[in-house]
């Protein structure tokens, strides 16, 4: 198959993107006023707690049996691969470039968290359905490619709402950190006593505040973080804490990050394509509770659309703004689109050549091009969430997924010559 007609095949679900994102572009400017930022915000909690959720379980569900997920162990490995070699370029970009310290984890994040969800679940039926498709019947691949990007999107969840979703939050304490320290060195001491030289908080003490986040238990309280600066006391205390106390800690943040919403969905739809008895509970014409799967499906159906037109919304924000150094736009260009696509190849060929993988080429497909997405979309949710790096985020996001369009066609043509 020519490389042109491969071309042809892979540019059209980008360009579908395209559509719905300068749809919800043209929504968020004044002349319709449809998606402000507060409305993108609320939309966005909404896409949180109820769309993606349900968006993930009902695909599990219905898509993804035991033997699928057992035959597809390669797939955590390959996505656990593009967060570790995008997270170490990340680190490196940061290093080279040295960014304001609150933009450190954003950076890493947009390097190594790649949208694994809609845009998989768009891209890969929509290059199933063209006609010069090099991956078999159309229905069937269709299907398959469903099931692998379903997989995926759980699998993404995952890691986003764990190593991302940490990321995000140790930037929203560095900046109410760097915050608190401006507010407190700004602030004389009015005392009486006081002489010239305590009027000011000496450096040292400053370098020893600490700040402590209260646990988030849900969106709200995410909002409503209760920040306390304490003295160098507070600080000894924290770092004679015990080992045990320090681990239960970690281990309880991480299993509030596992019951977020999208994992949750997921968690709960792998365990119910798994089990027949509750699969044929909900899935099939004939199951008593069919209703249920179908309302769930139906919720699930407005994730893709308003995800899409809230990230067309927000890189409006990026076209208004100019606070991100061109070198840093510039860094994690290449890193998203030219070095992890790279390695992607290397790691898929490798795996294939040590017998790790199966012989569909549809399966080897999507595993290439997990390294070559543009960053995640829930990034920006994260960011609103944590009213942290919002305008740099929406500055990354108007480049990355401007690039992507031309990128993403390239290297989808350049994996199907491979491939075929």
């Amino acid at each position: 198959m020519g490389f042109w007609t491969l071309f042809e095949v892979a540019s059209m679900p980008i360009l579908q993107i395209l559509l719905i994102s300068i749809l919800g572009a043209f929504m968020a400017t004044e002349y319709l006023n449809l998606l402000p930022a507060d409305a993108r915000k609320s939309l966005n909690k909404i896409v949180f707690m109820v769309f993606t959720p349900s968006l993930m379980f009902a695909n599990l569900a219905k898509t993804v049996t035991l033997q699928d997920i057992i035959s597809w162990w390669f797939m955590p490995v390959n996505i656990g691969l593009t967060f570790l070699f995008g997270g170490i370029l990340g680190w490196v970009a940061v290093k080279i470039l040295r960014p304001k310290p609150h933009l450190e984890g954003l950076i890493i994040a947009t390097c190594s968290s790649g949208n694994l969800g809609n845009l998989l679940l768009i891209i890969v039926p929509a290059i199933c359905n063209e006609d010069g498709s090099p991956f078999g019947e159309r229905s069937n691949c269709s299907s398959v490619g469903l099931s692998y990007a379903s997989f995926s999107m759980a699998l993404g969840g995952f890691f986003i709402w764990t190593y991302t979703y940490q990321l995000i939050r140790t930037s929203s304490n560095k900046l109410k950190a760097l915050q608190a320290t401006e507010k407190i060195s700004k602030t004389p001491n009015n005392d009486l006593s006081a002489d010239a030289e305590t009027q000011l908080l000496k450096g040292e003490d400053q370098e020893r505040v600490a700040i402590i986040v209260s646990s988030i238990k849900s969106i709200e309280d995410s909002e409503d973080q209760v920040i306390v600066a304490q003295g160098s006391a507070s600080g000894l205390e924290k770092e004679n804490l015990s080992f045990w106390t320090k681990l239960i800690g970690f281990l309880h943040q991480i299993l509030e990050e596992l019951l977020a919403p999208p994992t949750l969905g997921a968690i709960v739809g792998l365990i119910f394509g798994a089990i027949t008895w509750l699969r044929n509970l909900i899935i099939g014409s004939a199951a008593p509770l069919r209703v249920i799967q179908d309302s769930i499906q139906l919720l699930g159906d407005g994730t893709i659309p308003c995800i899409t037109l809230i990230l067309g919304g927000n890189l409006t924000q990026g076209l208004r703004s100019s606070r991100m150094k061109p070198s840093v736009i510039i860094g994690v260009l290449l890193v998203r689109y030219v070095l992890l696509p790279a390695i992607g190849i290397w790691v898929v060929k490798a795996a294939a050549t040590l017998g790790f993988l199966p012989s569909d080429p549809l399966y080897r497909f999507v595993l290439m091009i997990q390294f070559t997405l543009p960053p995640a979309m829930n990034i920006g949710t994260m960011t609103q969430l944590f009213d942290v790096a919002q305008e740099e985020c929406s500055i990354l996001f108007l480049w990355t997924y401007l690039v992507a369009a031309l990128a993403l066609t390239v290297w989808s043509t350049i994996y199907m010559w491979i491939l075929s």
